[in-house]
């Protein structure tokens, strides 16, 4: 994602610098490109920082014999239990929405290249985002494997809502409208989004496996992300 961004922004500067386009061009692309990974990056830091500081699930109430003689609180083992899931339940969330600002951008792709003509480059983007997107999911409800009990439906709809729904926002919109601007900021915001979204999942699978199978799984991963790629590629993209 970040190095499609690069790709036009460093093309605008080349060409701003040999004369042949505005400066201006150029200046706004670089914005887009560094202003779009601070979006997506650091927004999203922000954001959640405050989202997990609130309740998602209301926190329970504790009574006198969960604080300690020296003013600690001692969880007992039913609102250990309660955090937990709140806990979960919030880093689910939260990874949702780095993965649904990723793929607002994939739709812009899609968008775009259904209006400009390219039917054939515009299915095998959809095929190609539809094979990746599907391992997503994975990522949204691997925080709430851990819990004793299965996570509510209505909270997968509505987090794989949150996920895949921008996929087909972006699709509309980049029919309709589209720019070398906001091909490099849309871009560049999923670029960002995704290096936070790796974070969460990592910082997740370090909790839950041994480093050894979390490196074997970042392979297949990798292996699978490059592949789908490169089917993207090969349609013309």
């Amino acid at each position: 994602m970040i190095s499609h961004a690069w790709d036009a922004a460093s093309r605008a500067a080349t060409s701003a610098f040999s004369g042949s386009s505005p400066v201006i061009d150029a200046i706004f692309s670089l914005i887009a490109l560094f202003g779009g990974i601070a979006i997506g990056l650091l927004g999203l830091t922000w954001y959640g920082r405050r989202y997990m500081r609130g309740s998602f699930v209301r926190a329970p109430v504790l009574s006198s014999e969960t604080v300690g003689t020296n003013g600690t609180v001692r969880y007992g083992e039913q609102e250990l239990e309660l955090v937990q899931k709140v806990e979960s339940y919030k880093l689910s969330m939260m990874i949702a929405v780095g993965i649904g600002a990723h793929n607002f951008s994939e739709g812009l792709a899609s968008g775009q290249s259904y209006v400009s003509g390219a039917l054939g480059l515009a299915l095998m983007l959809i095929i190609g985002f539809a094979a990746h997107n599907a391992t997503e999911g994975f990522g949204i409800a691997a925080p709430l494997t851990g819990l004793s009990r299965k996570p509510n439906v209505r909270f997968l709809a509505f987090a794989g809502l949150v996920g895949g729904g921008p996929t087909f926002l972006g699709t509309v919109v980049g029919s309709l409208w589209s720019s070398p601007f906001t091909y490099i900021l849309f871009l560049s915001i999923a670029g960002g989004a995704l290096i936070y979204v790796t974070m969460l999942m990592y910082n997740a699978g370090r909790r839950q496996v041994t480093n050894d199978i979390l490196m074997l799984g970042f392979f297949f991963g990798l292996s699978a992300g490059f592949i789908t790629d490169l089917l993207v590629t090969l349609g013309g993209a």
